[in-house]
């Protein structure tokens, strides 16, 4: 599931979420914006490693029960970091999607928006809105 539902995820979202940043006039450096990417990095470097356990777990459940033997010691100790790394993405996520649908001060004065106008190709886009 990971390789059809979370990588192209991993790809699409912070593109579309920057472009969107850029035609809105957010500057990057906006405390929401800044902690969402800085969340969205830690979710990851969680998730990359989860990657390699998940396909580790596999093939090891494959060889135990192409033996018909139990799963190995070697098999839960990747399922709790697994379970581990889950908790930290699963939390920075949340609080991203907190961040980006209310968009607070962050204990500063928000930035203005919008700088101008955006280039001339998308105004026909935002124009429709």
């Amino acid at each position: 599931a990971d390789w059809w539902f979370t990588t192209p995820t991993v790809l699409i979202q912070p593109a579309t979420g920057l472009a969107m940043a850029y035609l809105a006039g957010w500057p990057l450096s906006t405390p929401w914006l800044a902690w969402s990417l800085a969340l969205y990095a830690l979710a990851g470097l969680c998730w990359l490693p989860v990657v390699w356990l998940q396909l580790r777990m596999r093939d090891m459940a494959q060889q135990a029960a192409a033996e018909g033997s139990a799963l190995p010691a070697a098999y839960w100790r990747c399922a709790r970091w697994w379970e581990g790394l889950g908790y930290p993405a699963f939390v920075a996520m949340a609080v991203v999607f907190f961040l980006m649908v209310n968009k607070p001060t962050l204990g500063g004065r928000m930035p203005r928006p919008c700088r101008g106008p955006p280039p001339r190709p998308l105004r026909p886009i935002i124009d429709r809105c």
